[in-house]
């Protein structure tokens, strides 16, 4: 059976070490989801070419448990644009114990707004104002 593709481009890669459990001994829910937010928001301030704050998590699917020692990398995409604001598809996927199965492990769409040096929503520039890896790195 041939492995499912990720959508997006890899935007980050880290490895879940023993300080990131919870009580269970998985990984914690709030590390995933803070290294989702960490990514979507590297590919929104690349799109906006500034400035970004996330100002809604639109939805969040855990699928399976990250586990000790798996890498897990974090694939984006922007799902919707907006005037000022978008949205970022996440997906997560870990290699198991760092060599083994890759397997996806948790989706969401984090939506942010663009800002000016002021800290007010600005208008998101134009595909054609982008330099070539923004638009590369995270086309619609």
């Amino acid at each position: 059976m041939p492995e499912e593709d990720a959508l997006g481009r890899l935007t980050t890669r880290t490895l879940a070490m023993p300080s990131d459990t919870n009580a269970a001994g998985d990984i914690f829910g709030g590390w995933v989801l803070s290294q989702m937010d960490i990514a979507a928001g590297i590919c929104a301030g690349q799109r906006a070419q500034g400035r970004v704050v996330t100002v809604a998590v639109e939805s969040m699917s855990f699928i399976r448990a990250v586990k000790v020692g798996d890498i897990l990398g974090l694939y984006t995409h922007i799902a919707k644009l907006g005037t000022t604001s978008m949205v970022v598809h996440v997906e997560a996927w870990v290699r198991r114990d760092r060599i083994g199965l890759r397997e996806k492990v948790t989706e969401g769409k984090f939506k942010f707004v663009a800002l000016d040096e002021d800290g007010n929503s600005t208008p998101v520039p134009s595909a054609d104002e982008l330099p070539d890896y923004a638009r590369e790195m995270c086309e619609l």
